[in-house]
């Protein structure tokens, strides 16, 4: 019998830990032909942003937790790389795959351009949410998932536009792989699961009397100006939905973004808007119970973007790029910047039932983890 495929995932922040949980399980389930190994960067110190998503996942502990916590870009990418070479070289995986675009993305791929096993070759890296581009090189994201694309093997995207970003750059069509989005798989195969989450009674709201709300992107958080503009935003909403009854905001708030609250001396403004409900971060399925009966999403994750359209809640992007188009031209998101009126106005569609109701991409279908293990095992 030949030797078994030793595969080495590698996840470091929230996102990516719902796209490993299918791939996991997929890949789990061929343990004939497959060794699976989980590396944990610890990019996400925060426990609510890290352990508890393994829990609610029913992922493994994982097999390597590097421990790396935060810093700057260039301290964090750099000790990620250090730490992650050990583990590759006694491992000696056949093939590492990595998902999305943080730090632990770059880090771990450019590892593996640059290790020689035997003197003979390089190890094989697949992306997986492979292909998105913003166009906006301001963002480090946007320089992970071009870096990473430039050196991987194996290019799994999630939806068209990433066909064709790739074909634009030049990329060989052998290596890519159009098989859909990992993150609905864990929507999917979590369903069940979301419906026994308390958090709507433990934050005190109801189906459709709030509106969910996650801010954490540098650009949005990091300068005065940005977060105090989402302040007034949020005050301009507050006043617009006490007249139309007594709906709540409610606000899981990433640790970066109540850092940063604190340092421009925002954090009192925030408590003080009577509506708001800021709470500490919370588990994935507490997230998808709150997305899932909200009246609507603000947001500048992606993540939520392709989640509100899968579950067809309507979402107001808070960025002027995007890298998920499927999203807004078939799905429920607007990309609205930080532009008060335009958002007032798609508020106030939202309470009147005008809204674009917005369908399901086709390969947000839950199938997605299969065609990539498949890609995989048929290639290795």
């Amino acid at each position: 019998m030949p030797d078994k495929i030793k595969i080495i995932s590698v996840v470091g922040a929230r996102p990516n830990f719902m796209k490993l949980a299918p791939i996991a399980l997929e890949l789990n389930s061929r343990k004939d032909k497959v060794i699976h190994k989980v590396v944990h960067t610890g990019q996400h110190y925060d426990y609510k942003l890290s352990k508890v998503f393994f829990k609610d996942l029913h992922l493994p502990k994982p097999d390597f937790y590097l421990g790396i916590g935060s810093g700057s870009h260039a301290d964090q990418t750099a000790r990620i790389m250090e730490e992650f070479e050990k583990v590759v070289l006694k491992v000696k995986p056949d093939i590492v795959i990595v998902f999305g675009d943080v730090n632990s993305t770059l880090a771990c791929s450019v590892v593996c351009s640059k290790i020689i096993y035997n003197n003979i070759e390089t190890i094989p890296v697949a992306h997986v949410e492979a292909g998105l581009r913003s166009f906006d090189r301001t963002m480090p994201e946007e320089i992970n998932r071009i870096v990473t694309d430039s050196i991987s093997k194996y290019l799994f995207i999630t939806e068209k536009a990433g066909v064709d970003n790739l074909r634009i750059e030049g990329v060989d069509k052998n290596r890519t792989y159009l098989t859909g989005d990992v993150m609905i798989d864990s929507l999917v195969m979590y369903r069940d699961k979301f419906g026994k989450s308390k958090i709507l009674k433990q934050v005190g709201v109801e189906k459709d009397n709030y509106f969910l709300m996650t801010i954490h992107r540098p650009v949005n958080v990091d300068t005065k100006d940005n977060l105090s503009k989402i302040l007034s935003i949020i005050n301009r909403i507050s006043s617009y939905i006490k007249k139309n009854g007594n709906d709540k905001i409610v606000f899981p708030v990433h640790p970066r973004t109540l850092k940063m609250m604190d340092t421009f001396g925002m954090l009192n403004d925030f408590k003080n808007i009577s509506n708001l409900k800021m709470t500490e971060p919370v588990s994935y399925l507490d997230f998808i119970k709150l997305l899932t009966n909200a009246k609507f999403v603000m947001t500048d994750s992606g993540g939520v973007q392709e989640e509100a359209t899968f579950l067809r809640i309507p979402c107001l992007t808070l960025r002027s790029s995007f890298e998920r188009p499927e999203t807004i031209s078939i799905g429920t998101n607007t990309l609205c910047g930080l532009n008060t009126a335009f958002i007032l106005k798609k508020v106030k569609e939202i309470y009147s039932g005008t809204y674009k109701k917005g369908k399901i991409p086709r390969l947000m279908d839950g199938k997605a983890a299969k065609r990539i293990a498949d890609v995989l095992l048929q290639n290795l």
